[in-house]
């Protein structure tokens, strides 16, 4: 058999963890299933990633980018800060209810990891990279609509992903509400744009 190098063998591996785990469950997804997936030893998947943390750290980051790039496709062209941020976040929330888009299989290996030691680091890392990227693409959005931000990327973004992750979560918890999630997204974006402009009211809140 011809030998496959690791930079290879690492796309067909995440390719592999991907299929499975989509198929049968994050559960499902051992470094053994995902080997015998691909029809390659056991051994070839810890020679590649190392641990099985770091493999599924690359899963969330090939699902990530995949979601990121569909995303940037739906910017309109010649629009400003506003439509263009909401015509991005409808096409997030897309992913969300297309199963073809694995949007569902990063929210669920997400809360898997929580569960599982040893997996909270890969979480973690997932996560500043999803806030890092989110950050970029309103950067990159003020930037070509010319809109100043009163707040940080980083802050519009961390404000944005908490709120459209607790609407993900009621439709991974099968209490999908299509009219309620859309008003949802609305008022989400509202604010989100709202807080980009410094338009967004901010009251004191006493924190204990």
């Amino acid at each position: 058999m011809a030998h496959v190098s690791a930079a290879e063998r690492r796309p067909q591996l995440i390719k592999a963890a991907i299929d499975l785990m989509t198929r049968e469950g994050v559960a499902a997804g051992s470094t053994r299933a995902i080997a015998a997936e691909l029809g390659v030893a056991q051994a070839t998947v810890h020679y590649t990633f190392g641990t099985k943390e770091d493999l599924y750290r690359a899963v969330m980051d090939q699902i990530t980018d995949e979601l990121v790039a569909q995303v940037r496709r739906a910017a309109p062209e010649d629009a400003g800060f506003e439509e263009t941020f909401s015509a991005l976040a409808g096409a997030l929330w897309g992913t969300v209810r297309e199963p073809t888009s694995h949007h569902q299989l990063l929210s669920e290996l997400t809360m898997f990891a929580l569960r599982v030691p040893g997996l909270d680091e890969a979480r973690q890392s997932h996560y500043r990279r999803v806030i890092e990227v989110t950050a970029q693409v309103i950067a990159e959005t003020a930037g070509r609509t010319g809109q100043e931000l009163a707040e940080s990327p980083e802050t519009v973004a961390r404000f944005f992903l908490s709120g459209f992750d607790g609407l993900t979560m009621q439709v991974l918890q099968c209490l999908p509400d299509e009219a309620t999630e859309r008003t949802g997204l609305r008022a989400l974006v509202g604010a989100t744009v709202a807080l980009a402009k410094g338009a967004l009211d901010l009251p004191d809140v006493p924190m204990a």
